[in-house]
């Protein structure tokens, strides 16, 4: 591939995204605030970059993959970042979820030195990383859209033009409060069944077939049961998207009120030291109400 791609950011949704990229035959420079993640890239075939500014100095485009937005305003605006090396023509593709209006914010700042930007957070979790089907939406002009349009292919699979920059921001925002609603009730849920005595792995089996059915119990079903809470997404990362929904809320007059109880459930999970836990251990404060855990045990040991 002749496109030269900077990618900066690589935790545990950037590096197996910029993994695609570099399988994919794309020439990839890479920068990231701990070493160990780049340098295993660097064994793929990508090469290293000291800063964002290196890493502008050498991309057409560039792709940030950040947990918040004073990362995303740091890593563009702060010293040696980006724009000290943007140049014209290049285009930066923001795929953090971050406040939509620091998005568009960024936009403008990038704008007088010819610099397009695109707002494209994914849905998908580490799993959905890994296997280069995440869902990306997107927020920009057309022609950007489309010039980024292959990289997306390599990442993603359902790839959805929002419309102008920080509509893809707004619609990942939406997305984060369905999943943590759907965590939240499916949590809930369980605990109530496993509290009856009804074998765990049954239920999901039955629910998963009917109206209760979602994306969120078909991937997080098997760590619940088997008590596996190592992130794919962590609760502090949640917490952080429910804190921008907030806010965005806030600004546009919109009542969040289930937003806002489930909000309290994941500081709950914080409190007790498990922010660093997945989003689905969400279950883990309802199992601590009820008493009851939701794991694959025999019939003979449920309650």
């Amino acid at each position: 591939m002749d496109t030269k791609i900077g990618f900066i950011g690589l935790g545990i949704m950037g590096k197996p995204m910029a993994r695609n990229l570099v399988k994919a035959g794309y020439s990839l420079t890479v920068h990231n605030r701990s070493r160990a993640n780049v340098d295993e890239l660097r064994n793929e075939g990508a090469v290293r970059a000291e800063s964002p500014l290196q890493v502008a100095d050498a991309a057409e485009i560039i792709i940030t993959m950040l947990p918040d937005s004073p990362d995303v305003e740091s890593v563009v605006l702060g010293p040696d970042g980006l724009i000290e090396g943007l140049r014209e023509g290049q285009l930066l593709i923001d795929m953090s979820t971050i406040n939509p209006l620091v998005s568009q914010k960024l936009g403008e700042d990038l704008a007088p030195k010819g610099v397009a930007m695109l707002d494209a957070p994914v849905s998908g979790g580490e799993a959905g990383a890994i296997e280069g089907i995440l869902s990306i939406m997107v927020g920009g002009e057309d022609c950007d859209v489309e010039r980024a349009q292959p990289l997306f292919e390599v990442m993603g699979r359902t790839i959805t033009h929002m419309g102008s920059l920080g509509s893809g921001g707004f619609t990942k925002l939406a997305n984060q409060i369905i999943v943590a609603i759907n965590l939240a009730a499916m949590g809930e849920a369980l605990v109530f069944g496993a509290r009856s005595g009804v074998d765990p792995r049954k239920m999901i089996q039955a629910l998963s077939g009917g109206m209760a059915a979602s994306r969120c119990l078909e991937q997080k079903s098997g760590k619940i049961l088997a008590g596996d809470f190592a992130p794919g997404f962590k609760i502090d990362l949640h917490q952080k998207d429910l804190a921008l929904v907030q806010a965005a809320a806030a600004t546009l007059g919109v009542p969040i009120p289930t937003t806002a109880l489930v909000q309290q459930f994941l500081r709950a999970m914080q409190a007790r030291s498990r922010g660093g836990d997945d989003h689905s251990g969400i279950i883990q404060f309802f199992e601590e109400l009820a008493g009851t855990e939701v794991r694959d045990r025999p019939v003979s040991e449920q309650p």
